[in-house]
C-alpha cells in the first residue's frame, strides 16, 4: 500500500498557496520554516509530482498543486467535521464553536445573543469572524468556520441554511424632508435616486437594489458607503437616504435628533437573516442552540427611545 500524505503535509501546502512565501506560511501554521519546507517536500516525493515552483525571489503553485489545494481543503474539512461528531456524540453543547457574521448583522445581534448563548452553555467558547458573505461562505467551505449569520437572499445552495426571521427595511432621511412627511412611505422614483447605497461586497447593497427593481443599477461618481453607520452619517450630512434593516433601527443606529425613519408601503422590503452551515456538519445542536439564542435576542430588541415626532410609525 501507497504511503498517503498527512494532514500536517496538506496544512503546509493551503498555508504556502495562500501565502506564496515560505516564511509567513510556517508562522500560519507555527512550525519553521524548515519543517514546513521539509514536510512539502516528503509531499512531493510521495506524490511523485513537483507541486510548487520556487526559486530565491518567486514562489508559485503549479496547476497540479491548484488542483490539490482544492481537494486538501475538502480533506481537512472531512477530518474537522469527523472531529466534531465525537465531540457532539454526547450531545452537549460545548467546546469550540467558529462564527462568521455579516458587518450589517454583528454589531445589533450579537451584543443581545452572546450572552443568553454564554449564560445557557456555559461550556461553549465562541470565535467569531465579521466578513463579507462571500468569504464567510468561502472560509465555511474549508471548514476555517462553523457557521454563518448571513441575510437571505444569497446564494447558499452548497450549504444547509436555517432562516430564523425577517429583517424588514426602513428608510432613513432627514426630518424635514418633504419626501418623508408622510408616515408610511413608497419607493417612488424621486426616492429611489437619491437611496445611498453600501460599496459592492454588501449583500445589504443587492437587496436594496432589488426592492427597487433596480438589479443593474450603476452609480457613476457617486459616493457609496463602506458600513452601515457611514451611510447614515452621510444620509445625516444631507447626501441623500437610506434604506436600512429594522434591527439597526431598533438599535438606535438612526435615533439622530435630525434623523427620521419610516416604514415603507407593502410589498415592505425585507432580508431573511439566517445561519448556514456545511450540509456535512454534525453540529446541529450547537446550531440550533445559536439559533435560539440569536431568536430570542431579536424579540428582545425594542425600539429605540426617541421623542414622538421621530418615532417610526
Amino acid at each position: 500500500m501507497s504511503f498517503l500524505p498527512s494532514l500536517k503535509q496538506l496544512q503546509y501546502l493551503i498555508a504556502l498557496s495562500e501565502h506564496l512565501n515560505f516564511n509567513r506560511a510556517a508562522e500560519a501554521c507555527f512550525v519553521t520554516q524548515s519543517t514546513l519546507s521539509a514536510g512539502l517536500k516528503e509531499l512531493e516525493r510521495l506524490l511523485g509530482r513537483r507541486l510548487v515552483e520556487r526559486d530565491r525571489q518567486t514562489v508559485l503553485m503549479t496547476p497540479l498543486g491548484m488542483d490539490i489545494v482544492r481537494r486538501a481543503h475538502a480533506i481537512l474539512t472531512a477530518a474537522q467535521d469527523l472531529v466534531d461528531l465525537v465531540a457532539a456524540d454526547g450531545d452537549a453543547v460545548s467546546g469550540t464553536l467558529r462564527l462568521g457574521v455579516i458587518p450589517t448583522i454583528a454589531p445589533f445581534l450579537l451584543p443581545k445573543a452572546l450572552p443568553l448563548l454564554r449564560k445557557r452553555h456555559p461550556g461553549l467558547r465562541l470565535m467569531l469572524r465579521e466578513d463579507l458573505s462571500a468569504n464567510l461562505l468561502t472560509r465555511m467551505e474549508h471548514g476555517q468556520i462553523d457557521f454563518a449569520l448571513l441575510a437571505l437572499p444569497y446564494d447558499t445552495n452548497k450549504f444547509m441554511t436555517k432562516s430564523l426571521f425577517d429583517d424588514p427595511l426602513w428608510i432613513v432621511g432627514a426630518k424635514n424632508d418633504p419626501l418623508l412627511s408622510e408616515k408610511n412611505i413608497r419607493l417612488t422614483p424621486k426616492i429611489v435616486e437619491r437611496l445611498l447605497l453600501l460599496e459592492e461586497g454588501h449583500c445589504l447593497r443587492d437587496h436594496v437594489l432589488f426592492a427597487c427593481n433596480k438589479p443593474e443599477r450603476k452609480l457613476s461618481g457617486q459616493i457609496e458607503a463602506t458600513s452601515l453607520l457611514t451611510l447614515v452619517e452621510m444620509v445625516n450630512s444631507g447626501f441623500g437616504l437610506g434604506l436600512i434593516p429594522e434591527m439597526a433601527v431598533k438599535s438606535g443606529l438612526a435615533s439622530g435628533a435630525e434623523l427620521v425613519v419610516r416604514p415603507v408601503i407593502k410589498p415592505r422590503p425585507s432580508r431573511t437573516i439566517a445561519l448556514a452551515a456545511r450540509r456535512s456538519t454534525p453540529r446541529l445542536g450547537e446550531m440550533e442552540a445559536l439559533a435560539d439564542a440569536i431568536c430570542q435576542a431579536h424579540l428582545q430588541n425594542a425600539l429605540p427611545e426617541a421623542r414622538p415626532h421621530e418615532r417610526p410609525h
